[in-house]
């Protein structure tokens, strides 16, 4: 896929961008000074992008990392690791979601709500709820946001692979009596992430060809003391008939689409 933005695609951004920026006045995401001082590397200099692929249809189960492996901010990618850990919730106590729990997740992964994120969030009991979720998902390198700022989540593309092979590869548990995601939460969060909004359809899926079996959700937050953009996208995609599992982890784009080009340009090259 060419790496062009479609003007779709250019004014969608803007939006989101716009979008982000009034959650940015709201103070629902915008990081603490200290947050900022502590952001990853390249935050304050040239953009700094990082990707993770695994090939689900290969002999191994090791992904293969293109840059760094260091902590970025999640932005909404998180919502992804919020909904399993409501799943594994769910599970716990024998119960289905109920009409006011999918009522907020789907608009979470679909349209990446944030609204919808904060009453989640609260739910799974926050970033303590989110690590003892992760403990039991295989993830060791994420670390929750203070308070309500989920989206001050820190993250590897390493551990974002970890995620996503819960989810689509079967995923283990350390603790045999407390089981990772059965098979229907799975296929809940796989068809969620196969229908996100149109205009969220960029990222990680510019690998694949149109009609490929693909599923994805991306984050994107501006820095408020840099005005810098991070922007991150996780999902699966299917290249020359093999599935891959890519996370890609972005941040000191100047803009929301100068950081969409960099994530899709660094998927197209992890994945070659």
């Amino acid at each position: 896929m060419s790496s062009h933005r479609s003007p779709i695609a250019h004014s969608m951004a803007a939006a989101l961008a716009a979008s982000a920026g009034a959650l940015l006045c709201l103070g629902l995401l915008a990081p603490s000074p200290a947050a900022a001082a502590d952001a990853a590397p390249g935050q304050d200099k040239a953009p700094h992008a990082t990707a993770a692929v695994l090939d689900l249809d290969g002999s191994g189960r090791t992904p293969v990392i293109r840059g760094a492996d260091t902590a970025y901010d999640t932005a909404s990618i998180v919502k992804v690791d919020i909904l399993a850990a409501l799943l594994l919730k769910a599970q716990d106590a024998k119960r289905d979601l109920t009409a006011e729990e999918r009522g907020r997740a789907e608009p979470m992964i679909r349209r990446s709500d944030n609204a919808a994120a904060n009453a989640l969030w609260r739910e799974i009991g926050g970033a303590s709820g989110l690590a003892a979720a992760n403990k039991r998902l295989g993830l060791t390198s994420t670390t929750g946001g203070t308070g309500p700022r989920w989206g001050l989540t820190r993250t590897t593309a390493s551990d974002q692979i970890r995620l996503l092979r819960a989810v689509f590869d079967g995923g283990t548990t350390a603790n045999a009596h407390s089981p990772a995601l059965d098979a229907r939460s799975q296929a809940y969060i796989r068809g969620l992430m196969s229908h996100v909004a149109p205009e969220q359809s960029w990222g990680v899926t510019a690998v694949s060809g149109s009609g490929s079996p693909r599923a994805l959700k991306n984050g994107w937050l501006q820095r408020d003391t840099s005005g810098l953009w991070d922007v991150n996208s996780i999902g699966l995609v299917t290249v020359k008939g093999h599935r891959h599992l890519v996370a890609v982890l972005s941040n000191g784009s100047t803009s929301m689409n100068d950081g969409i080009s960099l994530v899709e340009r660094t998927a197209r090259d992890a994945v070659a």
